[in-house]
């Protein structure tokens, strides 16, 4: 059947996500405008397709035991020189992150992956651009600031061209429900939309 690529993450509300996305084209980024501004709960992990339906149950069972809770972004951070990375801070909302991306992740669960570095909830605007640029997104965005009440997360999935897609969203405690975002996605077709699990 395949496999697909699939990250979850929670998406920066507008105005700020589309504020950030072109910030981030702006400073050089050439993958900026194929991911949406987000706070990754599990990054870019490659799954056999069939595993859909097991893969959406559990997120529909996560979101509907967690509730709502405040974020609010300031300042910059970087994660170099370990990583080429310029991101916006959590200032407050990063112990609801990661408790959610540690029940995503759940070692008995079907997302259950190792991670590269230990996990630090964070807004990315410049990754993998030169050192200069870097800089000006660091200095750039230091008065930064934007805040909501996260009331969810969403499955995204990388297409063949790079640009990542939102599947559907796991509104909290929604119970067996969740909202379809993207249909006819290849993911989608390769699980088989209608008798998925939680879908």
């Amino acid at each position: 059947m395949g496999t697909v690529t699939l990250g979850v993450s929670i998406a920066v509300p507008e105005p700020y996500g589309s504020q950030l996305q072109e910030l981030r084209a702006g400073f050089g980024d050439a993958a900026a405008h194929g991911i949406p501004t987000h706070v990754t709960l599990v990054p870019p992990t490659e799954v056999e397709a069939d595993r859909l339906p097991a893969i959406r149950a559990h997120l529909v069972e996560v979101a509907a035991a967690f509730r709502s809770f405040r974020m609010r972004l300031g300042g910059t951070g970087t994660f170099r020189p370990v990583s080429p990375v310029v991101f916006v801070k959590i200032v407050d909302g990063a112990g609801g992150c990661n408790r959610l991306q540690s029940e995503v992740r759940d070692p008995d669960g079907p997302l259950s992956r190792d991670l590269a570095f230990p996990y630090h909830p964070h807004v990315t605007v410049a990754h993998g651009i030169s050192e200069e640029s870097m800089d000006l997104a660091f200095t750039t965005l230091a008065e930064y600031a934007a805040e909501w009440i996260c009331e969810g997360f969403a499955l995204y999935e990388q297409g063949s061209d790079g640009v990542w897609r939102k599947l559907r969203e796991y509104p909290f405690g929604s119970g067996p429900s969740c909202v379809p975002a993207q249909a006819g996605s290849a993911a989608d077709q390769a699980a088989g939309t209608a008798g998925a699990a939680g879908s």
